[in-house]
């Protein structure tokens, strides 16, 4: 049976012994958190506080999507981030597509612990992306690029309209956190599918030109663009926890990360 996609934000707080650790979440653009609920659930089942926030303008309608700024996504995320790092000793971030790139702008102006991104978007390749900024006046939406997933029977719960207005909006932020980029000093881990329909290369090229910080990459070859639901989800969320608790354990030492053999990733 298709589980109906679920809009409504995840929250859970930490669990066990040793350091609090707590993990900002992020979907992506046109999503909800449906999308990164497995993601979330994952990390809370092995204790660390989670916040994965509703963004502003998604999970209603793409009309309603039209009328919100792109600062309003970055305030949803860096408001959850600033309530795990009242209560926990480190704080991480994470995100799909464009909830990396809101989990990467948090990385580069918050002292994150490190940042775990799948897909992440830089730049929209789209060439009507140059004149995004005149288009939106007389041109409301445009057919959506959803549900790129491999896996059968899957559906991230998207708009099935994309408003050209929020594009505009979201082309303004990419331009911004590539500037952003150099500033991150904790480590980002990288999930990349190798065919992916939505996010191209460009922005993986970005990112690891202009990020200075230790940067791992592992290749999803089983996966299109929403990983987090498709046939690798389980090898991000195994690979994000071993992230974490390698970070930590560099940070505070192994006993007190409460780290747990972990493979070697691939770098």
């Amino acid at each position: 049976m298709t589980t109906l996609p679920d809009p409504s934000p995840f929250v859970s707080e930490s669990t066990g012994s040793g350091p609090r650790i707590g993990v900002v979440m992020s979907h992506g653009f046109t999503g909800s958190p449906h999308s990164m609920r497995p993601w979330a659930q994952h990390l809370a089942a092995e204790g660390f506080a989670v916040r994965l926030p509703l963004l502003p303008g998604h999970g209603t309608s793409w009309q309603d999507m039209a009328t919100h700024r792109w600062q309003e996504w970055h305030d949803a995320v860096d408001q959850a981030y600033r309530q795990l790092e009242a209560s926990c000793d480190a704080v991480f971030t994470a995100g799909l597509s464009m909830g990396g790139t809101l989990a990467l702008r948090v990385a580069a102006t918050r002292p994150v612990a490190g940042t775990v991104v799948v897909n992440p978007g830089l730049v929209i390749d789209d060439p009507r992306s140059a004149v995004v900024g005149v288009l939106k006046h007389v041109l409301k939406s445009t057919p959506a690029i959803a549900n790129d997933i491999l896996k059968p029977g899957m559906d991230e719960g998207a708009y099935d309209r994309t408003p050209v207005a929020a594009a505009h909006e979201l082309k303004k932020m990419f331009k911004d956190t590539v500037t952003l980029l150099p500033r991150i000093s904790a480590p980002v881990r990288v999930f990349r599918s190798t065919v992916d329909h939505v996010v191209s290369d460009h922005s993986i090229e970005l990112l690891r030109r202009h990020v200075v910080a230790p940067l791992e990459l592992s290749l999803l070859e089983n996966s299109y663009h929403v990983a987090t639901l498709d046939n690798d989800a389980e090898e991000i969320f195994r690979g994000s926890v071993d992230f974490i608790r390698k970070t930590m354990a560099a940070r505070t030492g192994p006993s007190d990360a409460g780290s747990k053999d972990a493979a070697h990733e691939q770098a």
